[in-house]
């Protein structure tokens, strides 16, 4: 038996595939295009495992795609693959309508082909799980009631937008073609492995290099906050168990602002390593002009996972960010490999004061 995974370099797809070959010994087939947040050396700990074959393409690449399927013959294919970021498609959205919706569409095709052509027992074990975000519903109010499966779908981002059609072509090809589908909607993810211009490792690796540590308009931005290897947890429970054509959302049940995890990183910066001058980093906060259409708030309702499949997150926020800032202490190495020159231009570009 062997899984096909998609965006595997990424990094919720890497936490994955190292969670996965961690646990059980059943192959995984790695397919990732390597853009600039796919990172191979993610996979380090793998290197020479027969049991983790890697190939770097692009899911919109239907002929790749098709000679993987009919090669590996997987049980499931699982899609990470994604454009992620929402400053990045408001700056430039192509990419974002490529990947997320064309690619998801040649993916669908090619998985659709394959599946129809296996043997009963074959077809009938198959999965395609979808992993998706929580972006795709739209913003609440303070007072609004947490996301839950049947929420009205109101992207506000070009990636959001981008990934509720690649939601939309998924539920199609369940409905019209019987392809068996299953689709999760996360929160924030966070941990080990997270490429630095997402808020929380952007903000350990400013603060130890001494820069400011940028907090969009008033920092009161709600989200909801899931530990990486919960949400890899809470995929393999779905694609174990969940229902045919279902959503299931993935939450960690920890809303905060902003700020709050600003200050939340530089209060453990200061006792895990502290400044030399002993001041703290909070010191080093800076308020930048919001982004265009920034969300309020998100929040997940992630009952249905843990009634229908018994999933709760092992990880508290607290438990959990300690992890991942002793995790970027521990790996300098690896956020100076990441750190290419049009990593910091891109950054000081997008955070400039106003």
């Amino acid at each position: 038996m062997t899984i096909l995974v998609t965006g595997g370099a990424g990094f919720i797809g890497s936490n994955f595939v190292l969670d996965w070959l961690g646990a059980c010994d059943e192959p995984v087939v790695n397919l990732d295009k390597l853009t600039y947040a796919g990172n191979v050396h993610n996979l380090a700990p793998l290197a020479g495992d027969q049991r983790h074959i890697f190939v770097q393409g692009d899911i919109g690449d239907a002929h790749l795609v098709g000679a993987l399927l009919a090669q590996h013959q997987p049980r499931a294919v699982l899609n990470f693959a994604a454009e992620s970021h929402v400053d990045r498609s408001i700056l430039g959205p192509g990419e974002f309508i490529q990947t997320n919706i064309v690619g998801t569409f040649q993916l669908l095709e090619q998985v659709r082909a394959y599946w129809a052509a296996l043997d009963a027992a074959a077809k009938t074990a198959f999965r395609l799980l979808h992993v998706s975000t929580d972006e795709v519903y739209g913003s609440l109010s303070a007072s609004d009631p947490a996301f839950t499966e049947t929420h009205r779908y109101e992207p506000n981002s070009p990636y959001s937008a981008s990934k509720a059609a690649s939601d939309h072509l998924v539920r199609a090809y369940h409905h019209t073609y019987g392809l068996p589908v299953l689709t999760t909607n996360c929160s924030n993810n966070y941990g080990p492995l997270h490429f630095p211009e997402k808020l929380i490792p952007l903000m350990i690796v400013n603060a130890q290099a001494g820069k400011p540590l940028p907090v969009y308009g008033d920092g009161q931005q709600i989200r909801d906050w899931l530990y990486v290897k919960d949400h890899c947890s809470a995929i393999r429970a779905v694609l174990a168990s969940g229902r045919l054509g279902e959503t299931y959302n993935i939450g960690g049940w920890n809303e905060k602002p902003n700020l709050d995890i600003v200050h939340t990183v530089c209060d453990l910066l200061d006792e895990l390593k502290p400044r030399a001058d002993r001041q703290s980093y909070r010191s080093q906060i800076s308020y930048v002009t919001d982004r265009p259409g920034h969300d309020r708030r998100y929040a997940i309702d992630a009952r249905k996972i843990e009634q229908e499949l018994g999933w709760k997150p092992a990880e508290t926020f607290e438990t959990g960010i300690r992890k991942t800032v002793q995790w970027y202490l521990d790996n300098p190495d690896w956020v100076a490999q990441v750190q290419s020159g049009a990593y910091r231009d891109w950054v000081a570009m997008q955070y400039a004061q106003a």
